[in-house]
């Protein structure tokens, strides 16, 4: 009879899609009668497992489609490689309070020192927290714009956007205005995030006209964080030119 029950709950499961209710109940329910746990407790513990299994899923999901390219969390950080780094600045962005308000992070710095770690971190924390995220680099971004861009495009709805590399590549004056619009969309909509290695000095020469260069700035600015983070590359930093970069400095102090 109780093996009739048990393959009857199982079958009920499986219609029902509790698919990791269905693969722990054999444990479950062992360990229920050896600790002679109630049926309450035997259930809770079984709703317990598939909202968990649930959860992991919902998660991974957000983070694949965000298109995230790793997977940074800041606990991996390492904050002593950048002791004039602002620990405390940079960990109250993690309450992700600028995405309710709509605000802007903007992380600036020389290739290496972590801008789109923290940025993967900020966006892998948006996912946990049921934001919908987006991730792309300066050139996909600008590639995608060209496409035409429309209301449901998920660079332009999704309540956080990462925009990586700024900087790197040049931009044309039409790629500059393309971008300028994108900023517009979003502009007190909805949050985004910029990662680049040039100073907001260094933008008019970027993107070629220094009236769409201070539109674009005067927009992502106005309800923005900035980050500065200065120093050398955490990639580098068992090289010995760096080491004598290191030495170079002690030695002008």
């Amino acid at each position: 009879m109780e093996q009739l029950v048990y393959e009857r709950l199982q079958e009920n499961l499986k219609r029902l899609k509790l698919n990791r209710i269905q693969e722990v109940l054999e444990t479950v329910e062992a360990n229920s009668k050896k600790n002679k746990s109630s049926y309450l407790s035997f259930l809770d513990h079984l709703l317990e497992e598939e909202v968990a299994a649930r959860e992991k899923r919902r998660i991974q999901t957000a983070m694949k489609t965000a298109g995230l390219p790793a997977a940074k969390t800041i606990e991996e950080y390492d904050f002593s490689f950048h002791p004039n780094l602002d620990k405390q600045e940079v960990m109250e962005l993690f309450d992700l309070s600028f995405i309710t308000r709509h605000e802007n992070v903007i992380f600036l710095g020389p290739p290496g020192v972590g801008k789109t770690h923290l940025a993967i971190a900020l966006a892998i924390k948006a996912c946990h927290h049921g934001f919908k995220v987006y991730f792309t680099t300066m050139d996909t971004l600008i590639k995608k714009l060209k496409e035409g861009a429309t209301k449901q495009k998920a660079y332009l709805n999704s309540s956080l956007v990462i925009v990586d590399e700024i900087g790197y590549l040049p931009v044309t004056q039409e790629e500059a205005y393309l971008f300028f619009q994108f900023v517009s969309h979003r502009y007190e909509r909805s949050s985004t995030i910029i990662t680049s290695n040039k100073s907001f000095g260094d933008w008019q020469e970027l993107f070629g006209d220094p009236v769409i260069a201070t539109a674009i700035l005067d927009r992502l600015l106005h309800h923005s964080k900035v980050i500065n983070i200065k120093g050398h590359s955490y990639r580098l930093r068992g090289h010995s030119f760096i080491k004598n970069l290191k030495g170079e400095h002690k030695e002008k102090a």
